[in-house]
């Protein structure tokens, strides 16, 4: 045998460590792709999580958005019912106002015939109206507006005459020209009085 021969051949003791070198190395290199190929999932799967998040907080954004218009709708509808509902009430007032002031002239009338009155039986007749006229006006809570011998209220009172009297207080009303009417708080008709000092 050659040398070269003797060189090329080998013996299995050596080529079993030969061996375990190659296995070795294609093991690293297997890791090393298969790593490779785990990042580049992980990469992927990190892209997806975050474009995930993404449309997450867009949705998030979008219903709050939704939630705030709802919210301001319902406070705008709730407010609309509220106006609706005194704009009706005052509507009401107004038409009931105008229809019991519509009765004043009759009560000023009926009280001024039961003053003048020649007869007796007609003087009680009108008399009795006039007290059913004015139980009528208490039950729709209507009230007469209290004038004489009280101080002068513009909030209550119409003064159209004016008289210096040192027997009466200052701004005392002394005579009650025509009646006042309120209901509840609403002046229906000022008290039209004469008006002292």
């Amino acid at each position: 045998m050659t040398d070269d021969m003797i060189k090329e051949e080998t013996t299995p003791a050596q080529e079993a460590p030969e061996m375990e070198d190659v296995l070795a190395e294609a093991e690293v290199i297997n890791r090393n792709g298969k790593e490779k190929e785990s990042k580049k999932k992980l990469r992927k799967l990190e892209a997806e999580v975050a474009e995930a998040e993404k449309r997450a907080s867009e949705k998030e954004a979008e219903l709050a958005d939704l939630n705030d218009r709802y919210l301001r709708l319902a406070a705008e509808y709730e407010n609309f019912r509220r106006r609706s509902a005194q704009e009706q009430e005052r509507i009401y007032g107004d038409a009931y106002a105008a229809a019991l002031a519509a009765l004043f002239p009759v009560v000023d009338n009926l009280e001024r015939a039961a003053q003048f009155s020649d007869g007796e039986s007609v003087a009680k007749g009108v008399a009795m109206i006039l007290k059913s006229v004015e139980e009528t006006l208490q039950k729709l809570g209507v009230t007469e507006i209290e004038a004489l011998g009280q101080t002068f209220d513009p909030q209550l009172h119409n003064a159209v005459l004016h008289i210096d009297d040192e027997a009466y207080g200052e701004s005392e009303i002394v005579e009650v020209l025509q009646k006042g009417y309120r209901k509840g708080d609403r002046i229906l008709r000022y008290a039209m009085v004469k008006v002292a000092n």
